[in-house]
């Protein structure tokens, strides 16, 4: 019994070890696996589209220039190699969109889109009236043409001064546009505030909206939101508002809704009766009735009548001289300037600011008068003129029914121009200084 079992075990061993070398023996015939070779693929970045004009750029040979002094579109193409009959061709498909010959003007820009092979023969022609419009003519297979514009963008922004020599010089240091000076000085503040005459510490806030074409080419201020202006120490508040929408008429009125645009008053004194028009061609019987041009209006009035400033400005003349007797002379922008003759108390002082409507002297009879009246005299870029005569803005107030809208509406901006905090006010540095406590023993 041992010794078969002890053979039955042998074989079984000898089976395992026999299984054991063939598994072996295979593996070793088996073939290795054939290693996999990826293939790097070249990734080819498609050049970044170039768009203006609603053209890839990319897709052509594009050719800029402007327009030289007596050339002509015909003259353009003909040295790209478009021949004559082609180009009067164009121009005859072209005239009904774009005058070729009448709107083509010296020192525009022009663009021409070329075929991008080595002919390089134009496809595309591009002209640019302005900034914004532009028109094309295409030629490519037909001829067509059309008018556009680039797209525009408006970014609000804000900024804010104090005043040292003069506003132009405050906006510069802050590499802001100077347009934002003519815009409040001329558009917004021309009646209330002369800009000439501004003082050392007058200080504003405004916001206002810049004007981008294709999001890149600055064109300006466009418009100004909301401005506060302080001058001599009293606030001048100015909100933009349309009151037309139809006729799309916008102008500026204070916090209270009053048309900052004021008009000048029709006259110096009340209850006054014209005595004597503004007449270049005047004779009087005194001097053999020679041609004495009278350059003012005579407003007859009682001695001691309170003569008033018809619009804000500053006093520039106040004194006694010949024929004019005691007068006042006030500038109220670059533009216009007023002047009151034959006072007899004059009550303002060179320099002195005055809003409309404040007494600025008293009416007399010094100089050469017949009688108790103020001759009111009325400038324009330097020259007399007859103010009667002058088409002056007109200080319509806000109607009844927009007041409320107004008011409502400037809420709030007004809380965004409060909010606006001015520019802090450059402080000399001090030497650090040390403090020694010492303490009691």
């Amino acid at each position: 019994m041992d010794r078969k079992r002890i053979t039955r075990m042998g074989n079984k061993y000898l089976i395992l070890a026999v299984l054991a070398i063939i598994i072996v023996a295979c593996k070793k015939d088996k073939p290795e696996p054939t290693p996999v070779l990826q293939e790097e693929i070249a990734i080819v970045e498609k050049p970044k589209e170039v768009l203006e004009f609603g053209f890839n750029l990319n897709d052509y040979i594009v050719k800029r220039d402007t327009v030289r002094k007596g050339e002509s579109f015909g003259e353009i193409l003909e040295r790209n190699k478009v021949g004559y009959p082609k180009i009067f061709h164009i121009a005859e498909k072209a005239k009904d969109t774009f005058d070729i010959i009448r709107s083509f003007q010296q020192g525009k820009p022009y663009t021409l889109l070329c075929s991008k092979d080595s002919l390089e023969l134009p496809e595309t022609f591009i002209y640019q009236p302005s900034k914004e419009e532009y028109v094309v003519i295409n030629f490519k297979d037909s001829i067509h043409a059309f008018k556009s514009r680039k797209p525009i963008k408006y970014v609000e922004k804000t900024a804010t001064g104090v005043i040292t020599s003069n506003i132009s010089e405050t906006l510069e240091e802050q590499g802001l546009s100077p347009r934002l000076a003519y815009k409040m000085a001329d558009e917004i503040y021309a009646w209330t505030i002369d800009f000439r005459r501004l003082q050392k510490g007058d200080r504003f806030k405004v916001i206002y909206t810049d004007k981008y074409i294709d999001d890149t080419i600055y064109t300006g201020v466009h418009n100004i939101k909301a401005a506060y202006f302080e001058h001599n120490n009293e606030p001048f508040y100015a909100f933009e508002f349309e009151t037309d929408s139809t006729k799309g008429i916008i102008d500026y009125f204070n916090e209270e809704a009053k048309n900052l645009r004021r008009a000048f008053l029709k006259a110096p004194v009340k209850f006054k009766r014209i005595s004597s028009r503004y007449n270049l061609k005047r004779r009087i019987a005194v001097y053999g009735y020679k041609v004495r041009p009278h350059k003012g209006t005579d407003f007859a009035a009682a001695i001691g009548t309170p003569i008033m400033a018809t619009a804000n400005g500053t006093v520039t003349e106040s004194r006694r001289r010949g024929g004019n007797g005691k007068y006042v002379k006030i500038r109220h922008n670059a533009t216009y300037e007023t002047q009151y003759l034959h006072m007899s108390k004059r009550l303002v002082k060179v320099g002195d600011f005055v809003k409309q409507g404040d007494v600025i002297g008293l009416v007399g009879m010094t100089g050469n008068t017949g009688g108790p009246h103020v001759c009111y005299r009325f400038w324009k870029n330097g020259k007399q003129v007859d103010p009667f005569k002058q088409k002056l803005p007109e200080a319509k107030p806000i109607s009844d029914s927009l007041k409320f809208k107004y008011l409502d509406f400037i809420k709030p901006i007004k809380y965004q121009l409060d909010n606006i905090l001015f520019e802090p006010e450059i402080i000399e540095e001090q030497p650090d200084q040390t403090l020694i406590i010492q303490a009691n023993s």
